[in-house]
């Protein structure tokens, strides 16, 4: 871990590699809104140079994270930074909003809760929870019967363990993500069976941090 301290820098460097993971892309924009301790704190502890790292796609343990500002220079990567003065419910929070290399934007919420260890808990205003710790797809779908059945099914013919599932939505029959958990890496072209199943707009699948 690069120092100095690990839930504002090793935790800030994760959750930044794993906003960049959840865009699917190199980003080459980032507005970052620090909330808390992090907006208190972040310069001192390096929080700011630990996020752009792992935007960059570094590992927390990266000695490259020091000088993540003039890689950040080099790589086209625009960003900022706002200090929040709202009373976020944990004290380690950033809000990230990208734009990709594409074009695709994505905003997440992240909180950096301890000893390196962190959580997505929004992304695109959907209330969800994510660690990185595991094999997980994310699915951007409408709320309608049959699309979870549909889903499982797919996995479960292909002989792929889900250790947990969880399904946010905004209202009935409106926007819904669905975050599953697998035991293995899911293949291409499992993938691909998933975001044919009807009233599925995208899926995107995870490794582990």
């Amino acid at each position: 871990m690069i120092g100095p301290s690990s839930s504002h820098t090793a935790g800030a460097a994760r959750i930044g590699l794993l906003a960049r993971r959840i865009l699917g892309e190199r980003p080459v924009e980032a507005e970052l809104t620090l909330y808390g301790s992090f907006a208190k704190t972040y310069k001192g502890h390096g929080t700011d140079r630990a996020l752009i790292a792992g935007l960059l796609g570094y590992e927390a343990d990266d000695a490259r994270l020091r000088d993540a500002f003039s890689h950040a220079r080099q790589e086209g990567l625009e960003f900022s930074f706002i200090q929040s003065e709202e009373e976020p419910v944990h004290p380690n929070t950033v809000r990230i909003a990208m734009r990709g290399v594409s074009g695709r934007s994505k905003e997440v919420l992240g909180v950096s809760i301890g000893g390196g260890r962190i959580e997505i808990r929004e992304i695109d205003g959907f209330p969800v929870e994510l660690n990185g710790e595991e094999h997980t797809l994310i699915t951007l779908h409408r709320d309608q019967p049959g699309v979870i059945a549909r889903t499982t099914a797919i996995l479960s013919a292909t002989e792929i363990n889900i250790s947990t599932m969880r399904v946010f939505r905004s209202a009935k029959h409106a926007n819904a993500v669905m975050l599953i958990s697998t035991d293995v890496p899911v293949a291409d072209d499992i993938l691909e069976s998933i975001e044919a199943v009807p009233a599925i707009e995208s899926v995107l699948a995870l490794e582990p941090l």
